[in-house]
């Protein structure tokens, strides 16, 4: 009995110590300021996508292997929507995308959300509606929530990931 009483005391007293050494919650790693110059980046990405200007993407993007989209395939062995990893991969599903015919971006910038998660990364995220005749599509504006996580490259932000994801249609009501 003393042994078990002894060990709950221990338990207990490194219970309290390990929760009275935890850090407090962090402020915003990132200031106003880096997270408006983050949504303007945000809103020149847009632009770019919906002028199709492929070159001027490419330069949002962070240059490395790692850098991912996910977006609509067009290859069933790749399943309906996947990653598309490294600047090349990504290049070219942008321009199969952009050149299979009108494709309109429209975000809510109401609801564009940026958030640091580090001093060198951050995330946006914000509903919009598609329009795209891609891969079956038939060119109906649709919405979809478009994820990025930004990372600094320097003095500057690019894009290190950019996930598209449908929303699906809301389930019919069971009459």
């Amino acid at each position: 009995m003393y042994k078990t009483l002894l060990v709950a005391i221990t338990a207990l007293a490194l219970a309290i110590g390990t929760a009275a050494s935890a850090r407090p919650v962090r402020e915003e790693p990132l200031d106003a300021a880096t997270l408006s110059a983050i949504k303007s980046k945000f809103g020149r990405l847009m632009e770019l996508a919906n002028k199709h200007d492929f070159k001027a993407l490419h330069g949002m993007f962070w240059q490395s292997p790692s850098t991912l989209l996910v977006a609509k395939s067009a290859i069933q062995s790749e399943g309906n929507w996947a990653g598309f990893w490294g600047n090349d991969a990504i290049d070219q599903k942008l321009h199969d995308i952009g050149s299979s015919g009108p494709v309109v971006l429209e975000p809510d910038y109401s609801k564009l959300r940026v958030v640091g998660l580090t001093r060198d990364v951050a995330e946006s995220y914000v509903p919009m509606n598609i329009t795209v005749s891609y891969a079956g599509q038939d060119g109906t504006a649709r919405p979809f929530l478009m994820i990025i996580n930004w990372l600094r490259v320097g003095k500057d932000w690019k894009v290190a990931s950019e996930i598209i994801l449908p929303v699906p249609p809301v389930p019919a009501a069971k009459g």
